[in-house]
């Protein structure tokens, strides 16, 4: 049996501030295969993000690895060089953020930072970079792309500069890509296109994705697993189908429950009550028993643990059937 493209095991990410100790990352573990979507889903503050900024050592101070281990095709990412990172970083990993202005530098041509990119990790001449460069624009739906290379980022709107940032991800066509909601400034038609161009590149070269969004409907019909993140720690896990359709865990339900597609027209929208807690001052025992109408006082004093199943969730009182 091959090992997993990636494995994380037990991650901790901290920022030290001066009123205390920040786990915005809090002991998160997963593995990914070749050619497997997973989706990292919840509320903003969840940690969704710094996990995917922690994978490849992206962190700016105060923020540092406090723990864990990270494993990339057998290589141990956590505590690796710079110098070693960044041969990774673009060709064998891409991150595309949801900014496009961390991506892009306002003072150079579109074709020049892609170029750039290229041959930072021996894309040949700048003849050959640049043709690289056209045919990537194209993949994501941008018009007469030859041309756009001569362009500046101001020249593009907000989805354009998005889809450029995307191009670049695809360049090399990574074996791991890391997207931090990177179809949000997308209209509906092209981030469709997007969607189905990742799909592809996931099914016939084998390139993996994390997908970092709140959009479940995106989840759902992108991804072939999902990850629940509250507060920096995993609540609940397993296939799309499972978690979507019957979820475990209260706060899961809590987020589905929560879709405006899912009322009807004139009902109040049902929200999760309360509001998550200060991450410098973490309740005891489950995260979320503060918010959720099953908590006993079992859940405000004792950590929920799960067993190594398909499907599971941090609970003490996993729900047993989706409402």
């Amino acid at each position: 049996m091959t090992a997993a493209l990636l494995q994380v095991r037990d991650l901790r990410t901290h920022f030290e501030t001066r009123a205390g100790t920040i786990k915005a990352v809090d002991g998160i573990s997963f593995t990914l295969e070749r050619g497997e979507i997973l989706g990292l889903v919840g509320e903003s503050g969840s940690g969704k993000s710094v996990t995917g900024f922690s994978l490849i050592g992206l962190l700016d101070a105060p923020g540092r690895i406090a723990g864990g281990s990270v494993m990339f095709r057998g290589q141990e990412l956590v505590g690796l060089r710079q110098a070693e990172m960044r041969k990774l970083r673009g060709k064998r990993i891409a991150m595309i953020f949801q900014d496009p202005a961390a991506t892009l530098n306002p003072v150079l041509t579109i074709g020049q930072q892609m170029a750039m990119a290229v041959q930072a990790h021996g894309g040949g001449g700048e003849g050959a970079a640049l043709a690289l460069a056209a045919r990537s624009l194209v993949r994501v739906g941008i018009p007469d792309a030859a041309a756009r290379l001569n362009a500046y980022p101001h020249e593009f709107s907000g989805g354009m500069r998005q889809r450029v940032a995307i191009a670049i991800a695809l360049l090399h066509e990574p074996e791991l890509i890391i997207a931090d909601e990177p179809t949000t400034a997308l209209d509906v038609s092209i981030q469709a296109q997007i969607l189905a161009e990742m799909k592809t590149l996931a099914q016939e070269s084998g390139t993996a994705l994390i997908w970092i969004s709140h959009d479940l409907a995106i989840v759902s019909s992108l991804a072939d697993r999902v990850i629940v993140l509250y507060l920096g720690r995993i609540v609940e896990y397993g296939s799309v189908s499972d978690v979507l359709r019957a979820p475990l865990h209260p706060y899961t339900r809590g987020l589905l429950d929560s879709l405006p597609a899912l009322a009807a027209p004139g009902q109040k929208l049902t929200q999760i009550p309360g509001s998550t807690p200060s991450p410098l001052n973490v309740p005891p025992g489950c995260p979320f028993a503060p918010r959720c109408s099953h908590a006993t006082d079992l859940c405000r004093s004792e950590p929920p643990r799960v067993g190594d199943q398909r499907h599971g969730a941090f609970c003490h009182h996993p729900l047993s059937v989706a409402p």
